[in-house]
């Protein structure tokens, strides 16, 4: 049976400078998949080469058995592949419901179900399921840092993915902000309340620096290192890895 989603061997690089190098990994329908590794790892040019915005060297990366590799963008979101990124650039000037109503009018979504067609209903079900809904009718520009990341997550599953990647979203959040977006996450995963198309929630696959939350919601992980793999495995087995302890701080880390 062909994987669910796959890359195999993939290489992208600037100049002189290999950024990924080689890699290889799956993530299967069922399963959040954690990607980390040091600052300059490799992760985020791996998940832009993934998602269409840059062209790998070599390499293939598959979705349900189809190669996208070369895809254009917009045409790895209607394949159900979406993706958020660190740094959150919402339309500021508009309703907090129309920056989401914008990913509500994608040609996938109109495809999959009479309710969906109505946007503004589907947009604020979205908001709901992040928890800022009561800020609809607000322009962006108001919202705080954790609540972008919120909107930032409400604009990708109003696409309705069967993929979602994403990237740092606990980034610059405070504890309690950190808390409310690893439940919705995983909310998500497992349908949650959203979830009125799928019987599941989609695969996730989550780039993070705070390994200790992440820990918490992934079911394995993916180590990079200098654009390379060096390890994958359960949260555990990674935490006891020897050769990811030195890659980061030199000491064991901690599993909650």
């Amino acid at each position: 049976m062909a994987p669910f989603f796959e890359v195999e061997n993939l290489t992208k690089s600037f100049g002189g400078l290999v950024a990924v190098k080689d890699v290889s990994f799956r993530v299967d329908r069922d399963e959040i998949v954690g990607l980390i590794g040091p600052n300059g790892a490799g992760k985020t040019t791996l998940v832009r080469c993934i998602l269409g915005i840059l062209k790998p060297d070599s390499g293939k990366v598959r979705f349900k058995d189809k190669d996208i590799t070369r895809r254009r963008s917009w045409d790895i979101v209607q394949s159900g592949i979406v993706g958020t990124f660190q740094v959150v650039k919402p339309f500021r000037r508009l309703p907090i419901i129309a920056n989401v109503m914008v990913g509500c009018l994608s040609p996938r979504v109109s495809k999959r179900g009479e309710w969906v067609k109505r946007v503004e209903v589907k947009a604020r079900d979205a908001l709901e399921f992040v928890g800022i809904a009561d800020l609809a009718l607000e322009p962006a520009s108001v919202l705080s840092h954790g609540d972008l990341k919120r909107l930032e997550v409400a604009r990708a599953i109003a696409t309705d993915p069967e993929l979602l990647i994403l990237d740092e979203p606990f980034g610059g959040l405070n504890p309690a902000e950190t808390e409310l977006v690893a439940k919705s996450i995983k909310r998500l995963h497992k349908g949650g309340r959203f979830g009125r198309l799928h019987s599941e929630g989609p695969a996730m696959l989550i780039i993070e620096h705070k390994l200790s939350e992440l820990m918490k919601i992934v079911d394995r992980l993916i180590v990079l290192n200098f654009g390379e793999v060096i390890a994958q495995g359960t949260p555990e087995e990674i935490a006891r890895n020897k050769q990811v302890i030195e890659a980061y701080t030199g000491k064991e880390m901690l599993v909650a």
